[in-house]
């Protein structure tokens, strides 16, 4: 299996930090949020990792450079100065995660979230499926959640037999045929694209037990540092 880390994004919540470094390079507990990643990857078996970059992406392939150092290859999907947004930049990149004949899943992580998940964890999709995401009990900063959950798949809407939202890790599990079909050089994020498969029950989903943070503020990455 494949995995891509999306290290694109500008980061505007966490300046001044993100003036001169981009956002998945700031560290917690002295190592960087990407090769936090990368490692934690890598000890699941995922030995092929792209990762897209933007903002000072320079900076993340000189830390990182061919993976070499990990025990992974790393390839680049360089955005220049106008980041694709979260799907735009899965679809740029589909050349370097799939083979036009290949279906296989691919994973997909945000490179500013911190967590202890275990990808050895991810399994399969299910047939019918074109993703699975993975939720976790809604944080302070997101108390009305992003989706339900119902028997294994993402609702948008509450039904019966689910009353409460959880919140979107940045963790998921892709068909490549999901992005082919949408083949675009705009900026397209991935939020809207995720609603439209959970109308169509498209889209598998799971709880995490794991830690998990959403570095988007100075002080949630100060609190990462305390512990």
């Amino acid at each position: 299996m494949k995995a891509m880390i999306l290290a694109a994004g500008r980061g505007e919540r966490m300046r001044p930090l993100t003036d001169t470094c981009p956002k998945p390079m700031l560290s917690v507990r002295g190592v960087t949020l990407i090769e936090h990643h990368v490692r934690n990857l890598a000890k699941a078996g995922v030995h092929h990792i792209v990762i897209n970059h933007a903002w000072l992406g320079e900076k993340i392939e000189a830390h990182l450079q061919c993976g070499k150092q990990f025990g992974v290859s790393i390839e680049y999907s360089r955005e220049g100065e106008q980041a694709l947004e979260t799907a735009g930049g899965i679809i740029k990149a589909l050349p370097l995660l799939t083979s036009d004949k290949s279906d296989e899943p691919f994973l997909v992580v945000n490179g500013d979230v911190f967590t202890d998940f275990d990808f050895t964890k991810v399994g399969r999709l299910h047939e019918g499926s074109l993703g699975k995401i993975w939720l976790v009990e809604n944080p302070e900063h997101n108390l009305t959640g992003d989706f339900y959950l119902v028997n294994g798949k993402i609702k948008n809407k509450q039904e019966l037999t689910s009353n409460q939202r959880f919140t979107f890790t940045g963790i998921s599990l892709f068909r490549p045929s999901f992005f082919k079909a949408l083949q675009s050089d705009n900026v397209l994020p991935l939020g809207p694209l995720l609603r439209e498969l959970a109308d169509k029950d498209q889209l598998e989903g799971d709880i995490i037990s794991a830690s998990w943070t959403d570095v988007g503020t100075p002080e949630r990455l100060a609190q990462l540092n305390q512990v």
